[in-house]
Formats: C-alpha cells, structure tokens, sequence
C-alpha cells in the first residue's frame, strides 16, 4: 500500500511522480519531499486565472487608479521616511533611487501588507501539470523546492500569488534563487519576513536589468493630430531627433532635448490607451521595470508611482474614458453608499471583491443600465452621490421579539366552532389551524404563521414539510415560511435572524369566513413588533387553488424599504427530474456563483449542465407564472404571483442538504419556487404607503 505521501502526490497523477523524481534528481531527499507533499492536493481554481491576469484584463485607468491613489502616495512617501538610511544605503551599492525601489514594494504588496493567500507548494504543483506554460511552473516549483531544501525558506506557512510570487515584492522562485539578496546580514535571503532583505533585493534585480543610475524611466509627451499611432510601440526606437522631426513635444509644448533626457537618446513611444489618451517616450530604465512584470500597466504603475513618490503630480492628460476607474477613498465612498442602500458587503474597506460588485450590480440594474457589468467607476460612485437618499433597508431586534419567539400561546379572535371547518389541533408535530373544505384542506402553522400543507381532493399534499423539521423556535423547514421584512440576511446584521422577525413569533387568526362555495378565507396577523413601522397582514383563500396575499402597510413618518418572500417548498417526486417554465431568457444572480448574473437557458431544472444538481438563483424582473412540471407524480403546480418581482429557485442539492439536520435525504423530494421582492428587487414604502405580494397555486394533471 502506497504511503499517505505517495498518495497525496499522486492525486497529480504520472506528473505528480514526474516532479517527485526531478526534485530528487536535484538533491531533495525523497522523505523530505514526501513530507512536504502529504497534505498538498490540486487546487484547478488557479487554471482559469492563467488567462485573467489583472495586467491584461483591466482597462488602464482602472489599474492605475487603484495601484496609484492617494493613499499609496501617502504611505510610499511614509516609508522614504521611516527606511531613509536603508534606501540611501541601497542607492549608494545598487544605484537605484528610493523612489523607484519603494514604489515596486508598493505596488507588488502594498508595502508588505498582501503578499498572496494560496499556499505556494499547490498553486506551483497544479500549474505544473496542468493548463499551459506547464514547463515554466515546473522550473518555478523546483526552484521554490531547493529555496526550501537549503534552508532560504520555512515551507510552513509559505502563501504567495496563485501564480508562484510571493514576499513583500513578489518574486518568482527562480528570480528569487538567482538575485535575493541578504540584506540584513542574517545569513539568510528571507523576502518575506526582512524588508532589508526584500528591498535590496528588488535593487538588485532592477540592476540585473540594465538600470541606469540617475537617468528617468520616461517622460510625458504631446503627439501632434493625425499622429501614426502605428509608430508607437516598447520595441520601436528612434532618436530623439527622429520623435522631433515627428512632431512629437514634451506634454508642455516644449523641444525634446538629448541634455533632458541624460545620455538615452533611444526611445520608445507609448500610447497605452491609443493616440487620444496620455503618450510617453520610454527609456531603458523602463525597460528594467517591464522586466520586473511583462505588462505595460504594470511598468506604468511602478514608474508613475515613483514620480508621485518624488513630487510629481502623475500623468497630465486625461484618459480616453467617461468612467474613469477610483482610487480606494473613492471606492470606501462607493462602498459606504452602498452600505447605506442596504447591501450586505461587509465593511467599506475600499477591497472591491465579489460582495460589492454583486451590490453595483443591483444598483446599476435599479438605475436601468443596460450594461451591469459591477464595474466601481467614476459613472456608478457619482450616480449614487446624486441619487435621492434611499430609506435604509437595515432593521433593529424590536423590543420584545425573544419573548414572542419563546411564547406557546394559540392567539385567536375567531371561535372555531363558529366556522364549518376550520379546527385547531396537532399537523405533523405542529400546532396549527386546520383547515377542510368540499376542493381541498390545508394546514397553518401557529407559529410563523406558515402554511404547512394544501391538499387538493383525491390528490397529494402540494408543500413539502421536513419529516425531521425542529420544534420552534427554531424556524420550521418546509411548507411556505413567511420571510419579512427582509429576505435571507439582505442588508442585515448578525444581530437579527435570517429571513425576517415573522417566521419565528406566534401569529393570531383575525378572522375566518366560509365562502358561499364552501372555500375559506382566513385572515392572520403576526405581532405589532415594537419600534416596526411596518405592518403585516396575511390572507389565505383555500378551496380548488390558494391564494395567499401578504399586505404590508407603512404605519410611520419616514419611507422604508424592505425586501419579502413566500419560501414555497413543492413536494415533488424527484427533484431531479423536475422541471419549472416561465424563466427562460430571465437574467439570474447566481448565489453559488458569488452572486453573477447569467441568463437563464430554456427551463429551469437540477440537470443544468452549468451546475447541476443544486440551486440558488435569484432571478431578477421575473414575470410571475411559472408552471412546475413533475412526471414522477403526473401533476404540474402552476404558480402565478402578484406584486413579485422576483423568482427565486432553490434546492440545497445532496453535499449541502448532507449537512443540514432538517434536510438530509430529503433534498430530493422538494423544489423552492419562491415569489418575492429580493436582491435589486427591493419595495420602498412611503408614509401611509401600501404593497400586496400575492400567489396562486393551482394543481393540473400533466
């Protein structure tokens, strides 16, 4: 039997023994390489970022608006200062001014603060044998290898970029191996711990590659109209007498002279974002920096940092944009607003991640854009400053909510023996108000008023309701919980339950009419919560279908938003081989996705080849019939909703139901189509305002 060792590595399969052999054929010992290989397993999250590189990927004056704001200015000119007689000393030995060396340490990890999450050994290893440029990472990965096997550097711990860069400027393995530096004197090239170590080494490796001392990486220049953009290019040089005969100046009108410019009369000229944005001649100290990183973004970011570093005021002419990308203040602002809307992004930190771009989304969605992209720009961050304040979707713990949820009582204005029909009693395990009719029966929970089951005659119970569903107050699972007044956790803190206040405090019948054709028509209410200007009313018609209206009615002085949902668990036969109508074409926010919006391809059903076998999609200005069709049963449930912006389809799917008491197995036997007004979809409520979310079910045979 293969040790626990061998047996991590060849989850790699015949490669994973590959680079076993070459890292001993360099000198690793084989018990040593197995130890640090036991507990490494691929991680192909790292292949699609291959062809996502940031550098290639965002327009300039994004990158550069982020890598270059105000606040690593700040902090780069901070770090002149705290490190003078460090930077002086690696100036005199390398002859690379601070500026340039401290703007590569702030661009690569904001001065040591990221340097890379993934743990190196794995990221190295899976590009190894997967995906393209495999040679190049398998050098990488033996170089990191023998860096370790030498003592350089402690594998425990060892995180760095999915690509293999890693310590406080960020050099590959084999860049590392070659032009690391001792900085400190320790006896040890450590560019992860010693900033001594790591900033002369970044000086070392600009002086590798071909600096010159005292001469500019470049300058900022004007190009005349109708300029051959085709002229420009890093590999196309011409004196500068050839870029004057051009008619090319420097950005103030002024001669290109050879005296300016030191004794680099080579150049290069750069139009970064094409003839009508910002042009620069280039130097061979812009060489250096390009060699650092091969992406002319990047080369930009490091040379223009070092000239605010020194002074500057960065590049003068504007970009050829009407959204221009924000530095991190303006995309705290950004963040800010949009806490202040209500979307749950954590904290405004000015770290746009999947959370604030799902947000941007949303609002751009609200704003009628026809392209949400979630991009943060200048366009969305000033839309939100001249928008109308929008009322806070953030609701408090009311006052008294843990006695309701704690209290057994059956509160009723209505005496059951007064009504043909209707009893109160046990369903399931649940006390409830029952409900027969001549076309169906139904069942409500008392506690968050919840319907529990409709049976039309002769037929199968409609809702599915967990044969291992808790004893309140834990909320129940299945039937068709009541989420108010907001939807999961949607702009929410963790102070307050998930899906509303509603579903977990005891609900009183208001009043209960028999129809003329025998249905019946029930009229519920949660609990005034204290400090809620909300109101809640439920009304439930059963007979041949349901019907079920939620009225909310904004008894207060100030609007508010707030977002609801009817959680409708279906009993269906088989999950799998169900399918829902009515979405196609439908944009959805993926939840399993980090919130992306797709587009919905024909009918929605658990055989999607895009994710199969589960479900959580938000699907945004839905048209509010749906029709679940189920063979197993031989029945289609057919959903039309009011007052509903939103579908939302969910099935936790088998490895999530796995870990949930109340679903286990059962994921099979359930499909949510739920009706509401949820993610973009939020209601706004003025004074006095009123909104009814309504639903039918009707049950056909297929």
């Amino acid at each position: 039997m293969a040790s626990p060792a061998r047996a991590a590595i060849a989850d790699f399969g015949s490669c994973g023994t590959g680079l076993r052999d070459a890292a001993i054929a360099q000198g690793m010992a084989a018990a040593r390489f197995d130890a640090l290989f036991a507990s490494v397993a691929p991680d192909m999250s790292v292949l699609p970022l291959l062809d996502a590189q940031p550098e290639f990927t965002t327009p300039i004056w994004d990158y550069l608006a982020a890598l270059v704001d105000a606040q690593r200015v700040a902090d780069g000119r901070a770090m002149l200062a705290t490190h003078r007689e460090l930077l002086d000393r690696i100036a005199a030995q390398y002859g690379i001014d601070p500026a340039t060396v401290v703007a590569v340490w702030g661009v690569e990890s904001d001065y040591g603060r990221i340097a890379g999450k993934r743990p190196l050994l794995q990221s190295l290893a899976t590009l190894s044998c997967n995906g393209r440029r495999q040679p190049f990472f398998r050098g990488e990965l033996l170089a990191l290898l023998k860096l370790i096997d030498r003592g350089d550097l402690a594998p425990d711990g060892l995180t760095g970029s999915w690509a293999g860069a890693f310590g406080q400027t960020q050099f590959m393995p084999s860049t590392y191996a070659r032009i690391a530096i001792d900085g400190d004197g320790d006896g040890r090239r450590d560019l992860v711990a010693s900033i001594p170590d790591a900033l002369a080494s970044t000086a070392n490796y600009l002086k590798q590659s071909g600096w010159r001392s005292g001469q500019p990486w470049g300058v900022e220049v004007r190009i005349p109209v109708g300029f051959d953009a085709a002229l420009a290019g890093r590999g196309k040089r011409r004196p500068l007498a050839a870029w004057r005969a051009l008619g090319v100046t420097l950005v103030d009108g002024g001669a290109l002279q050879a005296t300016a410019m030191a004794d680099d009369s080579a150049a290069a000229l750069l139009l970064p974002a094409g003839a009508k944005g910002p042009a620069l001649l280039a130097f061979r100290n812009y060489d250096a920096i390009y060699s650092y990183n091969a992406a002319e973004s990047y080369a930009l970011a490091i040379a223009t940092l070092a000239d605010r570093l020194r002074g500057g005021y960065g590049l003068g002419a504007a970009w050829p944009t009407d959204d221009p990308g924000l530095g991190r203040d303006g995309r705290r602002e950004l963040q800010t607003l949009l806490l202040a809307r209500g979307h749950d992004i954590g904290a405004a930190d000015g770290m746009v991640g999947d959370a604030t771009r799902r947000a941007i989304r949303i609002e751009q969605q609200r704003l009628g854009w026809q392209n949400a992209d979630g991009r943060a720009g200048t366009r969305i961050l000033q839309a939100l400053r001249d928008a109308r304040p929008a009322a806070s979707t953030v609701f408090r713990l009311p006052a008294g909510y843990s006695q309701f949820v704690q209290s057994p009582t059956v509160r009723s204005d209505v005496s059951m023996k007064d009504v043909q029909g209707l009893s109160t009693g046990d369903f399931k395990g649940f006390t409830a108000w029952k409900v027969e009719t001549p076309f169906s029966t139904a069942a409500i929970s008392v506690f968050g008023g919840q319907l529990l089951s409709f049976v039309p005659k002769g037929g199968r119970d409609v809702m599915w309701l967990s044969p291992t569903a808790r004893q309140p107050p834990t909320p129940i699972r299945g039937g068709s919980p009541v989420c108010w007044p907001y939807f999961a956790r949607q702009g929410q803190g963790n102070d307050v339950p998930s899906h509303g206040f509603v579903r977990t405090v005891p609900w009183e019948l208001r009043n209960a009419q028999r129809q003329a054709d025998g249905s019946m028509v029930l009229t519920l209410a949660p609990p005034a919560l204290e400090g809620l200007s909300l109101r809640l009313t439920m009304k439930l018609r059963i007979g041949r279908t349901l019907e079920q209206e939620l009225l909310t009615e904004n008894t207060g002085s100030q609007p508010v938003v707030f977002t609801q949902a009817l959680h409708n668990y279906f009993n269906v036969s088989d999950a799998l081989q169900v399918d829902v109508t009515g979405l196609d074409g439908l944009t959805y926010l993926d939840k399993l996705d980090g919130g992306n919006a797709h587009v919905q391809q024909g009918d929605w059903n658990l055989r999607d080849p895009r994710d199969p076998g589960r479900s959580d999609r938000i699907y945004t200005q839905a048209r509010g019939h749906y029709v679940l069709r189920d063979p197993g049963f031989g029945r289609s449930i057919d959903i039309a909703t009011g007052g509903s912006h939103t579908a939302v389809v969910w099935n936790a799917g088998e490895a999530a139901a796995a870990k949930m008491d109340d679903i286990g197995a059962g994921w099979r036997n359930y499909v949510c189509v739920e009706a509401g007004n949820v993610g973009p979809d939020v209601i706004e409520l003025a004074p006095g305002g009123r909104h009814t979310l309504k639903q039918v079910f009707e049950v056909k045979p297929l």
